[in-house]
């Protein structure tokens, strides 16, 4: 059993030890969660270790794979790269954190929620982890189901309209990428993602270019709903606004960061050719969700739909990076993935913090808030600095390497995505300037306390990633380009092989060869 075994498995061992811990102690839960969260995220500290020598290792490190079921071949194969590693990192980071911050505001079904939020992290994992195509769909609905009922039981007035809407959507995708992942197995003989792509480099396995096109448009189609990316992002604000604070960090942070890493892994590697050509549709997208996002995001009066649609803008930035097939947009685009889990995980979190306070996600419920509470004012003040993009904080950098490759192959598209960085600077710091400028009311004044220990406690790690991912962002990319190296190289080599003709008996006659 390998390292990545333990993180992999240990939130499912929390998650049942929570399900069978007696009922009518709701502490015990609450420390359990934490514990459990805790451990997982220090032991998988060691996986870093691999990846911070001089020279980053080739191919995957911590691999384990093992025969699941017989038939169809199905392997219980995983294994962690540049490209997965620091998800993992940002999964095992947040759960703890996303715990802490419910601490005081669950307090009915305690036992269920927190063992709904362990799960959620179990197939967060599974998901950046997996190498084998069936298996990664096993963790991509594993991780839907936590997050609906953490939605639908634990979330606001309008929960249950939220929780089905984002089921219905993401389903819809999730049941399209199943037929690919069928389509392919039945072509390959497997599920095994490294062989498929072995298969498809070698000429072993080649697919029409119908074929491939309607593979990438199903696998693609699923991602983007997950992304989510214009114009399917409509279920997110309703999942963000009726979603509680933990349901909120953990689905911008890490479970929006399926649909990217999906396309970055997936779409790219496996369907070079109609990624290539599908490439100029989907920046136009990705731009049009980042000016949207933007402007929406403008006269929102609600601070999480404000908040939601600065995901859809920012997002659009990590599609547009990794449609530039450059080394500089992939890489802008995986770091912009950790930047976007880091700042809008901690707006996410801070709103919730005033939410607590006030029991009021209305703008204009607010408005002096710098004056009782100038700690959570300073806190609030650097995260939406973080969020604009201000150098020497964490999204400066994935923005300028974005929009560097992205000027290299399409300068038009660049000129328009960067009004999206003026337009999250107009909208942030407005909503900024309503919420803790101006005279604070009578009422507000005794309901808003500064923040606690626990809130410094989960505030001060984001910051200090914020700033660290800022300045020092060495020390997350060399694996990061690394992977973007190999993925691109794999890009450019598949694009120059022959693709067979519209007929199902291709790839029969390409392995007679």
């Amino acid at each position: 059993m390998s390292l990545l075994d333990i993180v992999l498995f240990l939130p499912l061992v929390g998650f049942l030890l929570l399900v069978f811990t007696p009922k009518g102690n709701d502490q015990l839960p609450r420390v359990m969660a934490l514990g459990i969260s805790l451990l997982v995220f220090v032991i998988s500290l060691g996986l870093i270790g691999p990846f911070m020598g001089s020279t980053i290792p080739e191919g995957y490190q911590f691999v384990t794979d093992a025969s699941w079921i017989s038939s169809p071949p199905i392997r219980y194969h995983i294994g962690l790269d540049g490209l997965s590693l620091w998800l993992v990192l940002l999964t095992t980071l947040l759960t703890p954190i996303a715990v802490l911050v419910s601490w005081k505001s669950i307090d009915h079904r305690v036992k269920e929620f927190f063992a709904f939020l362990i799960l959620l992290e179990f197939g967060l994992i599974g998901v950046f982890v997996s190498l084998d195509l069936f298996l990664f769909y096993v963790f991509w609905e594993i991780g839907l189901v936590p997050m609906y009922f953490l939605i639908g039981i634990w979330g606001h007035d309008r929960r249950i309209y939220a929780a089905v809407k984002f089921f219905l959507y993401t389903m819809a995708g999730s049941v399209l990428m199943l037929a690919g992942i069928i389509y392919l197995y039945n072509r390959a003989g497997t599920f095994d993602y490294v062989q498929i792509l072995s298969q498809l480099q070698s000429g072993r396995l080649v697919l029409s270019s119908q074929a491939e096109m309607l593979l990438f448009s199903a696998f693609f189609l699923a991602f983007a709903i997950k992304v989510p990316l214009f114009p399917l992002h409509t279920w997110l604000p309703d999942a963000h606004v009726e979603a509680p604070t933990a349901g909120s960090i953990m689905l911008a942070s890490v479970m929006l960061k399926m649909g990217t890493y999906g396309l970055v892994r997936y779409s790219v590697p496996l369907f070079p050719n109609a990624a290539h050509k599908a490439a100029p549709f989907i920046i136009g997208l990705a731009v049009i969700g980042i000016i949207y996002g933007a402007l929406v995001a403008l006269v929102q009066p609600n601070m999480k739909k404000l908040v939601a649609y600065s995901s859809v803008s920012h997002l659009g930035f990590v599609v547009l990076g990794v449609f530039s097939f450059t080394q500089q947009g992939l890489d802008g685009a995986v770091y912009q993935m950790l930047n976007h889990g880091i700042s809008t995980g901690a707006l996410f979190m801070l709103v919730g913090f005033l939410y607590e306070r006030r029991h009021s996600l209305e703008i204009s419920a607010y408005g002096g808030v710098a004056t009782p509470a100038p700690n959570l004012a300073i806190v609030f003040l650097i995260t939406t600095l973080a969020s604009v993009g201000l150098p020497m904080l964490n999204n400066f950098v994935g923005e300028y390497l974005v929009l560097q490759g992205a000027s290299q192959v399409n300068f038009t598209a660049t000129v328009f995505a960067a009004v999206g960085v003026i337009l999250s600077a107009c909208y942030m710091l407005w909503l900024y300037q309503r919420t803790f400028y101006g005279k604070a009311s009578e009422s507000l004044s005794h309901h808003m306390p500064d923040l606690s220990t626990r809130e410094w406690a989960v505030s001060v790690p984001l910051l200090l990633l914020m700033f660290w991912m800022g300045i020092y962002t060495q020390t997350f990319m060399p694996p990061i380009s690394a992977q973007n190296a190999r993925i691109l190289q794999q890009y450019q080599q598949q694009q120059n092989r022959p693709q067979s003709a519209n007929t199902p008996g291709a790839s029969e006659v390409a392995n007679a060869r």
